[in-house]
């Protein structure tokens, strides 16, 4: 068995950073354990109410010991530049718009514990999608059509400055419709205060469709006829589905024949987007954009497995068709937003700064228990841009929005590190809980060309035992919130095979399975292949917040979220390393790294209204 060497660059006190088992292997320390630890019996939520399951699925395969966590643990996982509430549980975004001047964000909201239900909107305004003031409640279950929950809806401003909410409501019944709402005072910039149209709900079930199987309706773009138009969601039998409505005044409906598009074997789609991508530049779009230069993408939450899945395709606005530009990638079957923790998503077109950005749920991985001690689940990823790769012309791009840069304080660069094979590198980069991570890594010519071939597709992140598994071009990375015995760590990395064509195929990897002693976390490695085209270094961005750690690999490519948790890791005992646990190749690294702030996010006082 190969252990490997660490090679510590300007450290007084080298040390070995490899256990009994090889590399980075897993301290059996699950300290503290003084107390007795309970037995946790995890139990489904929300799907016999007609939504996805809110459990944590992971946990849910049987009973797991609950992990003695401390406040001290518990209170350093809330995040200090993610969106979340300042208690209680959240899920789903739901009807983000710019409006006079402030970015609005509503959000499926319990009031009244860590745990989903009792769903109501949430509401905060945002100057720069960053610092954030929590409004009153915008909408609550106070009618029959939503009696059971204010379920995930879409806003759509209207080309005279209107604003329309579309949202499904779960009925007494557990019937879902869809209805209509406004604000009260349009004059108002912060949207306090929302009526319910009186003649709601505006659309119940077809015939054909069951009544769980129907929610949540898009922003609506116009049609040539100068029609408004919409999808929601559903599925026949296990075909997942999107059904078409226009619509003159968001009060009377005319359903279209067909469905816009379906995909069978992805069951119930829900929370659909539905938007336009401009083929010649990095602008973002409006929803109703519809010209030459312009693909479309579909997107759907997939209930059955719970992740965000897209295509890129044709529109026919005429037969009120979309068509893949490839049916081998269709939604549900091929590209995800996020090969993490992700889901829920939904965008929105920014018309201040000429941009699509995208929104999505990001839930927790530990226990229920847990959540309730520390009273609070789930928060918001960092907005992100969306555009299309014009290289690729398969993949969106995604990107922190800018505004994420401002939050940026002291730096420190590492230019042309050389890491070895089997080498684990310390970063001196001070306090390591909030970090912006921007690192390229080239591996070295000659090992590349002397690198024996392989079959590239029996590789993926899940089965190949994660950074420990040692190949001649891979795994090399980076270590985030590690301690300094690395008994804990969250390796983000690359994994790069020669396949039996002589090409070159990459893996990008995130791998939760060390971040924490803990036995009630989540330790999936989560991860896909990532295109890496001609002449491109490996490159990835990392945001580091707490329990939260974002990874956008080749320019956000390919996208990774994941919720770590550890024990040790934590305050000023976090870390950074860069790690080469390749057998036959070196690796140069360059990296900067930012000290990130903290953003503003609290209660709304009247006097900050102006």
């Amino acid at each position: 068995m190969i252990a490997l060497l660490a090679a510590i660059i300007g450290s007084k006190d080298p040390q070995t950073y490899a256990g009994p088992n090889g590399f980075l292997s897993t301290s059996n320390d699950h300290s503290p354990a003084a107390a007795k630890p309970e037995t946790i019996r995890p139990s489904s939520r929300g799907v016999s109410a007609g939504v996805s399951d809110k459990s944590n699925r992971i946990l849910a395969g049987g009973n797991v010991q609950d992990f003695p966590w401390n406040n001290s643990m518990l209170s350093w996982q809330r995040t200090a530049f993610h969106f979340q509430p300042e208690k209680n549980w959240m899920n789903d975004p739901n009807g983000p718009l710019y409006y006079k001047g402030w970015y609005h964000f509503f959000y499926q909201y319990n009031p009244n514990g860590a745990v989903w239900g009792n769903i109501v909107w949430g509401h905060a305004v945002s100057k720069d999608l960053i610092h954030w003031l929590h409004l009153p409640l915008a909408m609550v279950a106070d009618q029959w059509y939503d009696a059971n929950g204010v379920w995930s809806g879409s806003a759509t401003v209207l080309p005279d400055g209107r604003l329309i909410m579309l949202y499904t409501g779960s009925t007494k019944e557990s019937v879902q419709v869809q209805n209509l709402a406004y604000p009260e005072d349009p004059s108002d910039p912060l949207l306090i205060k929302w009526v319910k149209y009186s003649g709601n709900p505006v659309l119940v079930p077809p015939p054909g469709i069951l009544p769980k199987d129907f929610r949540d309706p898009t922003t609506a773009w116009l049609t040539s006829e100068g029609k408004w138009r919409i999808i929601v969601g559903s599925k026949i039998n296990k075909t997942g589905i999107s059904i078409v409505y226009d619509t003159e005044d968001f009060k009377s409906y005319e359903r279209l024949d067909g469905i816009l598009h379906g995909v069978p074997g992805t069951g119930m789609w829900e929370c659909v987007d539905f938007y336009p991508v401009s083929e010649t530049s990095d602008s973002g779009l409006d929803t109703s954009a519809n010209r030459v230069g312009v693909r479309h993408v579909l997107k759907a939450s997939l209930d059955d497995d719970r992740h965000d899945y897209y295509a890129i395709g044709t529109y026919d606005e005429r037969n009120a068709k979309w068509v893949p530009d490839n049916p081998e990638i269709d939604v549900g079957i091929g590209i995800r937003y996020d090969y993490g923790i992700f889901y829920a998503s939904k965008s929105f077109y920014d018309q201040e700064k000429k941009r699509r950005v995208l929104w999505g749920w990001i839930g927790e991985s530990d226990s229920e228990n847990a959540d309730v001690k520390k009273g609070w689940a789930s928060l918001q990823g960092v907005p992100r841009t969306v555009v299309l790769d014009r290289k690729t012309k398969t993949n969106l791009l995604q990107w922190p929005v800018e505004e994420v840069e401002s939050l940026r304080l002291s730096s420190t660069s590492f230019s042309n590190l050389q890491v070895k094979a089997g080498s684990v590198v310390p970063l001196d980069v001070g306090t390591a809980t909030q970090l912006d991570i921007v690192a390229e890594f080239e591996l070295d010519k000659k090992a590349l060309e002397m690198s024996p071939e392989t079959n590239a597709d029996q590789f993926s992140c899940s089965t190949t035992g994660g950074p420990t598994h040692r190949g001649a071009l891979g795994p090399f990375g980076i270590l985030v919130l590690a301690d300094q015995s690395l008994s804990e760590h969250t390796p983000v990395y690359f994994y790069v095979v020669k396949g039996s064509d002589g090409k070159l195929k990459t893996l990008f990897c995130n791998d939760q399975s060390r971040s924490s002693v803990a036995n009630d976390v989540n330790k999936q490695i989560f991860g896909s292949f990532v295109p890496v085209l001609k002449d491109e270094k490996l490159s990835v961005r990392i945001l580091v917040d707490h329990s939260i750690v974002e990874s956008f690999a080749q320019g956000g490519r390919t996208c990774i979220s994941s919720r770590v948790y550890p024990t040790k890791a934590i305050y000023g005992a976090a870390r950074v390393f860069v790690f080469n646990n390749a057998t036959e190749t070196s690796v140069t690294a360059s990296l900067k790294i930012w000290q990130m702030n903290s953003a503003f996010i609290h209660p709304f006082h009247p006097e900050t209204k102006h």
